[in-house]
C-alpha cells in the first residue's frame, strides 16, 4: 500500500495515519541477523518524504512479512513535540527522520538509549553522537530551482549570491527553522559557508528576509510548491528534490550552492517505553546493516546513505564532483537555541511578527 500525500502533513493533536498491511509469507534466514518471522504492529513517526516511506515500507515487507506498519508522516518539530507530550504513555515505537546529529542530547529523556549491532559499519564521520540516535542516512543542502520561472526571469541561479537578486523578492521559500529540521540544516549551511555565527552569516540570513523570504510551514512545501510553479526557489534538500524527480516531476532542477555544501546525518532512534520496542530494534538493526543501507540506498535512488558499503544512488550526482564545505557538528549543537533566537529576532525586525 502505497502512501498518500493526505498523510504527508499532520497537526499534533489528530495526527493522520496510514497503516501499511505487509502480508505474511515464508523465506529465508535473512543473512545481516534480524529476524524475519517477527509479528505485530510497528508504529512509526517519521519526517521522511512519501518515496522514502514507500520504498522503507517494501523492504520491510519483504524482511519482515508478518508485520504491519502505521506511519504518522509529520514535521521534526511536531513528531518530537508529539513524542514528549506522550511520554507518560507513548503511543509509536520508533522515529525515522528529522533526529538531526546537531541535536545533541536535546531529547535524551524520550529516546531509549540504545544503538544497532551495526555502529561499526557507520563512517566515522556519522557515528552516533548520543548513544542514540542510529545515523543512517545523510541530508545534504540544495536548492530546488524551478527552470521555467528562472529562464523567465533571465537568471541563473547557482548560488547563495543570486538568491539576493531584487527579481527574486517574495519568489523564494524555506521552511522554518524553529520547527524543521531541513531549514535547520540550511541555516547550517550558511554558518558553515561564511563563518559560525560571523557578522557576514548574519548579514547574509537578513539580506535574504530583506528579499522576501517567504516561510513555509512543512518542509515539502520547499520542492512541491516549486515544482508547481508558485515559487522559483525552494531552499531544501537534495533527498526531497531528487524524490520529485524520480516521481516525475519535470520543472525543478537540483542546484548545490556554488559557495559550497554540506551534509547533515540524520538518523533514527526507539522511543523511550514503546510498546514494541523489540520490533522497532529488529527494524532499526535492518536499516543499519550493511545488507539495509545497500538495499535502502540503491531501491530509493535519492539518499546518501551513512554505511561504508558502496551505494549507487541513481538520481544523485557523484559525491566528487560537488563542492563540500565543513560544518562544524558539535559548535552547532552547542548554539543551536542561540542561533534560533537570533534568526527569531531577525526575522520578526525585518519581516514582523
Amino acid at each position: 500500500m502505497k502512501i498518500g500525500k493526505a498523510t504527508k502533513l499532520m497537526a499534533v493533536a489528530g495526527a493522520a495515519t496510514l497503516t501499511a498491511s505487509l502480508a505474511a509469507c515464508g523465506g529465508p534466514a535473512p543473512s545481516d541477523g534480524t529476524s524475519n518471522s517477527q509479528t505485530g504492529t510497528l508504529v512509526l513517526y517519521s519526517s521522511m518524504t512519501d518515496n522514502d516511506l514507500n520504498v522503507l515500507t517494501d523492504l520491510l515487507g519483504e524482511r519482515f512479512p508478518g508485520i504491519k506498519v502505521e506511519i504518522v508522516n509529520g514535521s521534526a518539530g511536531e513528531l518530537t513535540t508529539r513524542i514528549q507530550s506522550e511520554a507518560g504513555n507513548p503511543q509509536g515505537d520508533m522515529m525515522w527522520g528529522g533526529l538531526d546529529m546537531s541535536d545533541g542530547d536535546k531529547y535524551t529523556s524520550v529516546f531509549e538509549h540504545w544503538l544497532s549491532d551495526y555502529e561499526k559499519d557507520v563512517q566515522p564521520a556519522y557515528k552516533s553522537p548520543n548513544g542514540f540516535y542510529n545515523m543512517d542516512h545523510l541530508s545534504t543542502v540544495a536548492f530546488c530551482v524551478n527552470k521555467n520561472l528562472e529562464a523567465q526571469l533571465g537568471l541563473s541561479i547557482k548560488g547563495y549570491a543570486d538568491l539576493l537578486d531584487p527579481k527574486l523578492k517574495g519568489k523564494i521559500l524555506m521552511p522554518d527553522p524553529t520547527s524543521s529540521s531541513s531549514a535547520w540544516n540550511n541555516l547550517s549551511n550558511i554558518m558553515a559557508v561564511f563563518g559560525n555565527d560571523s557578522d557576514q552569516s548574519w548579514e547574509y540570513i537578513r539580506n535574504l528576509l530583506g528579499n522576501g523570504l517567504v516561510i513555509a510551514s512543512s518542509s515539502s512545501a520547499a520542492f512541491n510548491t516549486v515544482e508547481e510553479g508558485e515559487y522559483v526557489v525552494g531552499m531544501t534538500y537534495e533527498d526531497g528534490i531528487a524524490s520529485l524527480k524520480k516521481s516525475g516531476g519535470q520543472n525543478c532542477q537540483l542546484v548545490y550552492p556554488a559557495e559550497g555544501t554540506s551534509a547533515s546525518a540524520f538518523g533514527t532512534a526507539v522511543i523511550k517505553g514503546a510498546p514494541h520496542a523489540d520490533l522497532a530494534k529488529q527494524v532499526i538493526d535492518y536499516i543499519m546493516s550493511p545488507t539495509g543501507q545497500v538495499a535502502l540506498g540503491e531501491a530509493l535512488g535519492t539518499l546518501r546513505m551513512t554505511t561504508t558499503s558502496p551505494v549507487n544512488s541513481q538520481y544523485l550526482p557523484p559525491t566528487d564532483t560537488i563542492t563540500w564545505v565543513t560544518r562544524d557538528v558539535k559548535w552547532l549543537a552547542e548554539h543551536r537555541s542561540a542561533i534560533i533566537d537570533k534568526w527569531i529576532q531577525a526575522y520578526t525586525e525585518i519581516v514582523g511578527a
